[in-house]
């Protein structure tokens, strides 16, 4: 599970050959969230209030970049880049 980003305590994972919609995977301390790259909204799991508005907010800022690299890990090879943090 590649790390894209890290942020504010906040890991930012997306997953090779990964199911679509396009998400990612946020994890603060114990809480893990997926999260819609479209809507920033948590599709599964939970994190704190807080910690998702920072992610809504990097998501806002990184969309293009976040398809980009969902787009990536899913090819027969898969390849990814990080993104730079809040």
């Amino acid at each position: 599970m590649p790390e894209i980003s890290r942020f504010y305590g906040i890991i930012i994972y997306m997953y090779y050959f990964d199911h679509v919609p396009p998400h990612l995977h946020a994890k603060y301390n114990e809480d893990e969230a997926l999260i819609s790259i479209e809507s920033g909204e948590i599709m599964t799991g939970n994190i704190p209030k807080k910690q998702l508005r920072l992610v809504q907010a990097w998501i806002e800022l990184h969309r293009e970049e976040l398809y980009e690299n969902f787009k990536l890990l899913t090819k027969e090879n898969p390849s990814y880049f990080t993104i730079d943090p809040l």
